[in-house]
């Protein structure tokens, strides 16, 4: 090969390689201009300041998942007007709940070679006030109605309630002296009245009555079982069969709970029901949709849950007396609480 062979080659190699890279960044400018556009479209966020104290309206507070600077943020609208522009708050977390003042943020630290997780307990203006290492991926997280005692649980093993190979871990902190029972598994079982151990037990999901009693999901041998948790006592003892994800209404008179239901497709099994404490009675919702949350109680008549959305997920509600129908509450949020 000559010498002006070579000189050709090269020439057209830069020039190739010129015409990629300026269709790379066309390209790359193009996609970064629908994101600006897609977002311009979706709910407005800016930064500011976000309390769980008492404030003249109630909020609403919850995950956003909007595009942009402040996705992942907790984020605030007010309760009565969620399309409000929302007020993000610089704290990140992958769940989130909050009750009198006192909030736990589930977090992800992210390393070089994996990613680890923690769980945070958070005053009224989101502060630090203590942390615990957490053993695995974040799933569910609540707070007691006095702010005292905070529970969260998280997948140790698998990603997802659908199938039968996981395994959560589940605590409870006690906020007045950071005491945290972190695996309620050792807890002492009741089932349908006896004394029960098995090696295959889990428990999620849980929900506070007050500050020593809360409901959860125990899951052994293939099933699910409502049960009543005694903190003092350390006791756990099975209510109803078929409920996951527990959440108590704000009278202790109701559970709402996702049901596996029959000829559902295994990927999407569950159905949102209301089960009645006094009477055992089960009534499912006018949502049909597959509900794999722990929804939560938004008033004594209003369940707030979410869905799959074109961000990750938005926020729905529904009656929780089996009446009316679903209606779309936010796009782009998860992990919802109430304050004020």
């Amino acid at each position: 090969m000559t010498s002006r062979s070579r000189l050709l080659i090269l020439l057209l190699s830069v020039v190739l390689l010129a015409a990629v890279g300026t269709g790379a960044v066309l390209h790359a400018a193009h996609r970064s201009g629908m994101r600006d556009e897609q977002q311009a479209d979706g709910p407005k966020v800016r930064p500011g300041t976000v309390s769980l104290s008492e404030t003249p309206t109630r909020q609403l507070l919850f995950r956003n998942l909007a595009w942009g600077p402040h996705r992942d943020e907790m984020a605030t609208v007010p309760a009565d007007h969620p399309q409000a522009p929302r007020t993000a708050s610089g704290v990140k977390c992958l769940r989130f709940h909050a009750s009198a003042g006192t909030a736990i943020c589930l977090q992800a630290v992210h390393g070089a070679l994996q990613d680890t997780y923690r769980a945070v307990v958070l005053d009224a203006h989101l502060h630090e006030r203590h942390r615990f290492p957490a053993a695995g991926i974040p799933t569910r997280a609540r707070v007691s109605p006095s702010g005292h005692l905070v529970a969260w649980t998280v997948f140790v093993s698998g990603d997802s309630y659908a199938g039968t190979d996981f395994s959560t871990r589940t605590a409870i902190v006690d906020t007045r002296t950071w005491t945290i029972d972190d695996n309620l598994e050792t807890f002492h079982i009741t089932k349908d009245g006896r004394p029960y151990h098995a090696a295959d037990t889990n428990i999620w999901g849980v929900t506070f009555a007050d500050d020593n009693h809360f409901y959860a999901t125990l899951a052994t041998g293939g099933h699910t079982y409502l049960v009543r948790g005694d903190v003092a006592a350390r006791t756990l003892t099975t209510l109803h069969s078929n409920v996951e994800c527990p959440s108590l209404s704000s009278d202790g008179t109701r559970i709402a709970y996702k049901k596996r239901v029959q000829g559902a497709s295994p990927d999407a099994p569950w159905r949102l029901y209301v089960l009645n404490l006094r009477t055992m009675k089960e009534t499912p919702t006018a949502e049909q949709r597959n509900i794999d949350d722990q929804a939560l109680w938004a008033d004594n008549s209003t369940l707030v849950y979410a869905l799959p959305g074109d961000y990750g997920s938005d926020l729905w509600t529904v009656p929780a007396d089996g009446t009316g129908k679903v209606r779309l509450l936010m796009k782009s949020a998860v992990a919802p609480a109430y304050a004020g």
